[in-house]
This record gives C-alpha cells, structure tokens and sequence, in this order.
C-alpha cells in the first residue's frame, strides 16, 4: 500500500504521482490487484473555478486508471477526496509501505517528516520530490523528479522491493536527523537569527551616526 495526503492543489503532483502508479502496473504487472495507492486529499479552495477543475480531473483520472485494471483485486488507486483527523492520518502512515510526496514546487513538506516520525517500526520507503525543500535534509528517501513518470514508477518498485534492512538503515538516520532537528531547535535558531538582525541593525546606526560626525566635522 502506498500513500499520499496533502491539500488538493495542483502544486502537489497529484496528477503525476497517479500516472506514476498507472507506470507502475504496466511495466511490472505483477503488482496488478497487489498494490494500491491511496490518496487523500483535503477539498482546497472550492469556491474558485480552477480549484473545482483540477478535482474533476483528478477524479477522472483515478477512475480511468482503475478502468484499465478491471481485473484487479484492489483497485490501483482509492481516493479520498475529504478531510481526515490526525489520529486517522496516522494511521495510513502506519499501515503504508511507501509514501510518496512528489511536490512540483513546495516549502516544508511536512507530511515526509510526518511520514518519518510515525514509522517507530523503523519501516516503509519515502519517496521524495526533488523539488521540496525536505529533499535537501532527507537524502536517505527516494528523490525523483515528479514530471519524470517512468522515474517515480521505478522508485515505487523499487520502495516496494526495498529489503528491511535497507529500509531500516535509511529510515533511522531520517528518523535520526527529525530528532536532533525538532520544533525546538527551529524556534531557537529562528531566535538566534533574529536576535544577530536586530544586532547588525544596530551596529549599522552606530557606523551611520559616526560617519554623519566625521563628515560634519571635516565641513
């Protein structure tokens, strides 16, 4: 099982990440009825025309798909286009091989590092856009270009073939790196910038102020 949650958004990957899973099933059939993809997507901004166009389109493509596979036991794709609590969330996380977040432009990318910080199991696979900004702190998942559909469906079977000391080798140093990076190192370093700013702030008066003197002095 593979999952993915964000807002339904098309800066996302959605649509990618789908047909990345369509890849999937034709180049290694066996995954047919074995692997599904489970997306979540929380309704965004609805009342804008775009916004409604992009969820028709992601719901018709999740249905074609799963038209191509009839056969499937499961279907490739189960999308859930709703709001989840964080204790459902969760849950997917838990009971998911892989996660994906394949981002085509984005900033913290915190459902990888939600994804990380519930695998205590030390299990499952993160497959990363090169485009998040979390791509550049967790080199230990999978990094794949979202546009490249035949890269992110050999990532997936790789993640999906991974051994478990593999797994476990990358999921502890990502774990590892959450840990020594949390919320409280991030505030306190967002204090510490602030606090040599309001410095530098300073010292630039205090130059200012003198080179004023030194130049109505010379007058």
């Amino acid at each position: 099982m593979g999952i993915g949650v964000e807002r339904l958004d098309y800066t996302k990957g959605i649509e990618e990440r789908l047909r990345a899973v369509e890849r999937l099933l034709e180049i290694e059939p066996q995954w047919i009825g074995k692997f599904s993809f489970i997306q979540i997507a929380a309704p965004s901004r609805v009342q804008i025309e775009e916004y409604r166009a992009y969820e028709t389109r992601v719901r018709e493509l999740a249905a074609r798909i799963n038209q191509r596979f009839p056969a499937a036991t499961h279907p490739p794709i189960i999308l859930k286009i709703e709001h989840h609590q964080p204790d459902e969330i969760f849950e997917y996380y838990r009971g998911a091989d892989l996660c994906m977040v394949t981002s085509l432009h984005d900033g913290m990318n915190l459902v990888a590092k939600e994804f990380v910080s519930a695998r205590d199991d030390e299990r499952g696979v993160l497959i990363l856009s090169l485009f998040t900004g979390a791509a550049r702190e967790l080199p230990e998942a999978l990094i794949v270009n979202p546009y490249d559909t035949d890269q992110c469906a050999a990532a997936l079977q790789l993640g999906l073939t991974m051994t478990r000391a593999e797994q476990r080798t990358r999921m502890r140093l990502m774990r590892g790196l959450l840990q020594d990076f949390n919320v409280f190192r991030w505030a306190g370093r967002m204090l510490m910038d602030a606090a040599a700013l309001r410095r530098r702030g300073r010292l630039s008066d205090i130059v200012g102020r003198v080179s004023e003197r030194r130049q109505r002095a010379a007058v």
